[in-house]
């Protein structure tokens, strides 16, 4: 680049040394400006870490989510089970005896082991193999417990290394004399330390198990066990092995039998081909969750689909047989954890591009300052021939210096902090923050400086014209802004990667920064006019100074309408999710406590609603009495002609109360009561009841029959409610309980500030209820984050707090870059006879009206941005994601619609009026404190 002066394009001067090099221009302005550079490394660091920690810290809660679901998951839903029965009977028996013994199925193990390719990794400290009998085996001995009268049924698994997962209590472990063949009548067995409880078993019986029809085996008790890890895969994949359970015989009643499992030794499996058990070999594979990623997600599904139905599945049938088949649920947990994914990410997405973008406009902003600041001497470089190549070619390399090693800073501070997580992205991130705080202050020294320009020429928000390119790109972004929400609306936010759906908080708040900045003059020069008429010159200077704002204030304006906007959002996601989940546990008890037993069945005892009354903390008890299948005559004919519902009986005036507190039916206590006479009513007698709105619509208004447990009534619709808290029921009828046939209680609906669970459950018990007690409390509290919805509440929470960081960050570096003008200004005006306080008022005048601007301009932006995109997120699944059964509750009771929370709206609008003022005031008590002859100099233009 060619220099301002003669020595400049000679590049080199005369010494008594010989030549030496010009001082170099980024060290030169470094030492100009080092607290300029300082500030841009420490924005820059912070920028940049936060742009790298993002990608970390959703891969990090992803990666936990993904491992916890996993993990935490019941060992039958997440262990692969490869299974392949015995059926081979065209093989002589001497070979389907070998395909059963340990050698073979180890063989086998060895294959499967060699189909679980990354990312699918076993777990083989909890994996299990051996051979068990596909059916069960009744046990003939007399002395057996036998419950409804039916015969035990025993499992027969003869699992390979029992000594290793267990401790022999009593006995030995079971071993296999000599070569076990299909002929063998008598094997041994172990029998974990609860079977042997339960069934009355001890070291040395024998039991005589078979099939009617088929022979029996003989099977002698050698020991009781104790598992080594009893909730590991190994003993709870198929939990028989630790713990018998009754099963059902399918009749009508239904008669249940014990059903237990005889551990044999792993060389005695061929013994199962002499019995009609089926024998089957099995190869449970437990997961190795541990080194899973979030990312493999995708991987992992189709390796299961492989293992299931594909290339897999053939190389294990090849190995263990055709009849190879592998069942799990793992897939299962995957769809799920894919689907609170799914619902998680396009939210987050939200704040994340609505925080990113407010730090890129400070970015920028701290750039176009950083040149408005040296707008004059970079008019002399163009004026004494500097080429905007060369102009900026400088700039980029003198702000490069502090750019690249501070971008590095903050995504080594990420990296250490974030430990989890992918780094390629991270380092996009950072690289993309160091590009964009590079290449602001070059790019607007270029835009700037591209062509010459009038000095003295007025550029603000009020004289200013808008250019027809500026015109076509506020239309632009409207009509973005226009179809990300209507696209928001329409499809809501289950794809994520629809960026433009992302970007619709974003786009609203450009739209209304944009809005705001082409009405600014107006209030100005409204306000103007009876300003001139005050006494004083504090006010019309104040407005005139405020007319007069650079036009980079626009920028300011910008960031504090996103940040704003876009903490609102975060606030009201927050708030929704608690929200949801409040509102889902009062769904699940209908109170803040519930005390009641299966099904509704059983009657309270007269002192249970009085020893409830008496438990600290109970404010009301109402009791209820719910009958459930009644018939209900309805006109439509045919068929449907009865239906069943659930029948209600209330107390009036307590449980109005209860229902209207709780949002959930409230009704006048007189509707229930109106005419009805005193007393249980007969069958003739018209009774008033409250009816869901489908069972209303079958009844309609006219008097109809039912048919409860203690006889026929006559009730008549009288008012509609869509639900009750009585019951979750889909269609009931409410009703005085003093007037039906039957009027004991059955379930109470208790309200209270602070329960105490211990506390009512023994009240219960103590008056002899036979019931279950269910609190609010304790299902809230049960509604804990998972990872993902952890990271997700985390980067919500770090872009409020961001927003806020870089909102005081903008005002700063507006006020910061005006205040050589101010405090020149307010010098002359001194010696104009402006007293300091007049000065004070000046300045926190002139910078009130953007303020206010920005604070209401937020304030709309936000408020409108959660009313025209909350019909298209669905905080439910966000909030309820790990509970399918509240989350399908909440929907079928409305749902928690996102919606604006005003006191923090008009908190964070508080805030930015606050923050002005007070660097305001502080810029103002510095100028005091400066004298007039510092400031004003000949020939200064400042």
């Amino acid at each position: 680049m060619t220099g301002p002066t003669h020595d400049d394009r000679r590049g080199k001067r005369r010494t008594g040394r010989g030549e030496r090099a010009a001082a170099p221009w980024v060290r030169t302005r470094l030492r100009t400006a080092p607290g300029t550079a300082l500030v841009l490394g420490v924005l820059v660091t912070l920028t940049a870490f936060l742009a790298a920690a993002f990608p970390r810290t959703m891969d990090t809660y992803g990666t936990r989510g993904l491992r916890d679901a996993v993990a935490e998951a019941s060992p039958e839903h997440r262990v692969l089970d490869f299974r392949s029965p015995e059926r081979s009977f065209e093989l002589p028996l001497a070979a389907r005896e070998e395909k059963l013994r340990p050698g073979r199925v180890d063989a086998v193990q060895a294959e499967v082991s060699g189909l679980l390719a990354d990312p699918l990794r076993a777990d083989t400290a909890e994996s299990a193999r051996g051979v068990r009998t596909g059916r069960t085996l009744f046990g003939a001995e007399p002395w057996l417990p036998r419950h409804d009268g039916l015969p035990p049924q025993f499992v027969l698994a003869a699992q390979a290394d029992l000594a290793g997962h267990a401790t022999v209590r009593e006995g030995r472990l079971p071993a296999a004399d000599g070569r076990v063949t299909a002929a063998t009548k008598d094997v041994e067995a172990a029998v974990s330390s609860e079977t042997a409880k339960t069934l009355r078993l001890s070291v040395g019986a024998v039991l005589h198990v078979g099939r009617p029809g088929s022979p029996a085996l003989a099977v002698r008790i050698s020991g009781i066990v104790d598992p080594v890890r009893p909730s590991g895969s190994y003993w709870t994949a198929e939990s028989l092995l630790r713990t018998p359970h009754l099963t059902s015989n399918g009749g009508k009643p239904p008669q249940f039998s014990w059903e237990a499992a005889l551990l044999l030794a792993p060389e005695a499996a061929p013994a199962l081909l002499g019995t009609a058990g089926e024998p089957e070999r099995y190869w449970r594979v437990a997961p190795d969750t541990s080194r899973l990623t979030g990312q493999q997600v995708s991987a992992l599904s189709e390796r299961i689909a492989s293992l299931q139905d594909g290339p897999a599945l053939s190389r294990l049938r090849s190995a263990a047989g055709t009849n190879a088949s592998v069942d799990t649920d793992l897939d299962d947990l995957l769809r799920s954890y894919d689907s609170l994914r799914a619902a998680i990410t396009p939210v987050v997405a939200v704040a994340a591009v609505g925080i990113g973008t407010v730090a890129l406009v400070v970015l920028a902003l701290a750039g176009g300052l950083s040149a408005s600041r040296r707008h004059t001497e970079l008019v002399l470089l163009r004026a004494r021939g500097g080429s905007l190549k060369g102009i900026a070619g400088r700039l980029g390399a003198e702000t490069a210096v502090v750019v690249l090693p501070a971008a590095a800073l903050g995504l080594l501070v990420a990296v250490l902090l974030v430990p989890g997580g992918r780094s390629g992205p991270a380092v996009l991130a950072a690289a993309a923050v160091a590009v964009v705080a590079g290449a602001a202050l070059p790019l607007r020294a270029v835009v700037t400086h591209r062509r010459p320009q009038v000095h003295g020429e007025r550029d603000d928000l009020v004289r200013g014209r808008p250019s027809r390119r500026r015109t076509v790109a506020e239309l632009t972004l409207l009509v973005l802004a226009v179809g990300a929400v209507t696209a928001l609306r329409q499809r809501g936010t289950t794809d994520p990667g629809d960026h433009l759906v992302s970007a619709a908080p974003v786009l609203t708040g450009l739209i209304t920064a944009t809005v705001l900045v082409r009405l600014y003059p107006l209030p100005l020069r409204l306000a103007a006019r009876p300003a001139k008429r005050l006494r004083g010159p504090v006010g019309f200077l104040a407005l005139a100074r405020a007319g007069r704002a650079p036009a980079t204030g626009t920028s300011t304006l910008l960031v504090l309408v996103v940040a704003l906007g876009t903490a609102a959002f975060g606030q009201a996601v927050l708030a929704g999710t608690a929200d949801a989940r409040d509102r889902a546990a009062l769904l699940a008890t209908r109170a803040d406590a519930r005390v009641f037993s299966p099904h509704d069945t059983l009657a309270l005892p007269a002192g249970t609603e009085r020893a409830v009354r008496g438990v600290p903390g109970v404010r009301s008890v109402t009791a209820v009495r719910v009958e459930h299948q009644v018939a209900v005559e309805v006109p439509s004919g045919g068929p449907d002609a009865v239906r069943t519902t659930t029948l209600v009986g209330v107390d009036p005036v307590p449980y109005a109360a209860l229902a209207r507190d709780a949002d959930l039916g409230g009704f006048p206590a007189g509707t229930l009561g109106t005419g009805t006479p005193a007393g249980p009513s007969s069958g003739d007698a018209v009774l008033p009841v409250v009816a869901s709105p489908g069972l209303a619509e079958k009844l309609g208004r006219t008097p109809r029959r039912i048919e409860t447990l203690a006889g026929p009534l006559t009730v008549r619709v009288v008012a509609v409610r869509s639900q009750t808290p009585a019951t979750a029921s889909a269609e009931f009828l409410l009703a005085d309980r003093g007037r039906l046939p039957t009027r004991a209680a059955t379930t109470l609906l208790v309200s209270g500030g602070d329960l105490d669970g211990a506390a009512l459950r023994a009240a219960v018990r103590a008056s002899g209820a036979d019931h279950s007690v269910q609190l609010r409390g304790e299902i809230r509290a049960r509604l804990v984050d998972s990872p993902l919805q952890t990271g997700a509440e985390l980067i919500h929470t770090a872009s409020v707090l961001a927003g806020a960081g870089y909102v005081l960050v903008a005002l700063l570096l507006s006020l910061v870059a005006t205040t050589p003008e101010r405090v020149s200004l307010l010098a002359l005006l001194r010696t104009l006879g402006l007293t300091t306080r007049q000065g004070r008022r000046l300045l926190a005048l002139e910078a009130l009206p953007q303020a206010v601007l920005a604070a209401l301009g937020g304030t709309l932006a936000g408020w409108a941005t959660i009313l025209l995109i909350a019909p298209g997120v669905d905080v439910t699944r966000l909030a309820l994601a790990a509970d399918p059964g509240l989350a399908a509750g909440l929907a079928a009771a409305g749902g928690a619609p996102l919606r604006p929370e005003p006191w923090s709206l008009a908190l964070f609008a508080l805030g930015v009026v606050v923050l002005t003022g007070t660097v305001t005031a502080v810029q103002a008590r510095r100028a005091a404190r400066q004298g007039s002859a510092d400031r004003l100099r000949t020939g200064d233009a400042r």
